[in-house]
């Protein structure tokens, strides 16, 4: 009683297949990879969506220099 041999896990596809018929077992296929796709997209969300929060509490509330305004110098001439 150890572990499958090729030839049971053969018998037990062939089997399935009878069963369920190949059209079930592609909708599932699909089913099953739109789930996975979207649960990567929901985690990745996530982290992103985390990251940007944690750079808001880490900084000590100046804006990181690509988030700075640029500054344009001024003349003293002008400033009387």
């Amino acid at each position: 009683m150890g572990s499958f041999s090729i030839t049971h896990w053969l018998i037990l596809l062939v089997v399935v297949v009878v069963v369920f018929g190949t059209s079930k077992l592609r909708n599932a296929g699909k089913d099953l990879g739109g789930a996975v796709k979207g649960f990567k997209e929901a985690v990745k969300d996530e982290n992103t969506e985390h990251a940007k929060k944690q750079v808001v509490l880490d900084h000590d509330g100046t804006a990181h220099p690509e988030e700075r305004p640029t500054t344009t110098k001024v003349d003293d001439k002008h400033n009387v």
